[in-house]
């Protein structure tokens, strides 16, 4: 299983602190420490909207750059991509909103909107060997329009697969998901598009751990996670974390599941973030240790 670390974007541009672009470095470098190699460490966004991620250029300017470790950014405009591409970054998350009221409150755009873009952007991304992904938030749910139909997210996925995705990622943005509805888009929409999944969860109605169990045993072999279990969408009404990397290690650890990540190392690294933003991470690894204890 692969784990794509989000913690430094998804992670950080909900939190009202506001951490200094040495500390936001500082993270990633102890991410990879503790086995990370795919880490979404930025996003490209108007800093008045997300301040938290208004050092996007400064922080990537001075993360390590290693052969084996791959950083991406979320853009979610063209001028958004030409400042991913600036900063030499190996791939592009494109987000597509399943739902046309959280795409105009989060990005300003329709869906059909939001659809044009990441064609422009993929086609771009591919001309000049960045890896595109696109990603569809609130494919399990709306927090202004309720539920999401299966059938419209496999559509989506369908036309976005168009576009020739390195990967395609469903997101449930706010925790609304269930493993019965991981299961069935996840089957459905391999079988659509044969497109690379990946999965991405957050914990806000505490479904997210076994979301991503239901992914795993469906066949997905990329999950996001983020270190300490912190983040969230700004734009989504009470909002909260993402899974968190080290109870999530600790669950695939168990089930047989290899992924390169050092448990006790992410551990420590949760429990850091949570002292430099000033508050208790969501993360339990930090609190109740591995088992067994050694």
């Amino acid at each position: 299983m692969e784990i794509v670390e989000v913690g430094p974007r998804d992670g950080l541009q909900n939190e009202s602190t506001l951490l200094p672009t040495a500390t936001k470095v500082e993270l990633i470098e102890r991410a990879i420490a503790a086995g990370a190699r795919r880490i979404e460490a930025v996003s490209f966004v108007h800093p008045r909207l997300v301040p938290q991620m208004a050092d996007a250029e400064a922080v990537m300017a001075a993360v390590p750059r290693r052969d084996d470790v791959f950083y991406s950014g979320l853009v979610l405009n063209r001028r958004g991509f030409d400042r991913a591409l600036d900063t030499g970054l190996t791939e592009v998350n494109v987000v597509v909103v399943a739902t046309d009221e959280f795409s105009e409150r989060n990005q300003g755009v329709t869906t059909e909107e939001g659809l044009r873009t990441w064609e422009d952007i993929a086609a771009r991304a591919h001309a000049v060997g960045v890896r595109p992904v696109a990603t569809i938030a609130v494919a399990f749910g709306c927090p202004f329009e309720g539920p999401v139909s299966s059938d419209h997210v496999v559509e989506l996925a369908r036309r976005i697969a168009e576009a020739g995705p390195f990967e395609l990622a469903l997101a449930d943005t706010i925790g609304a998901g269930v493993p019965t509805q991981v299961g069935e888009l996840v089957g459905r929409i391999r079988e659509t598009t044969g497109a690379r999944l990946r999965c991405h969860f957050h914990n806000t109605r505490n479904t997210g751990y076994a979301n991503a169990f239901a992914a795993a045993t469906a066949g997905v072999s990329t999950l996001d996670a983020s270190v300490g279990g912190i983040g969230g969408c700004p734009f989504a009404p009470d909002a909260t974390g993402n899974i968190a990397t080290e109870d999530l290690e600790h669950l695939l650890t168990g089930m047989g599941v290899r992924t390169g990540l050092d448990l006790e190392g992410l551990s420590r690294t949760g429990t850091w973030i949570g002292e430099r933003l000033g508050k208790e991470v969501p993360a339990l690894l930090g609190r109740a240790g591995p088992f067994p204890q050694r």
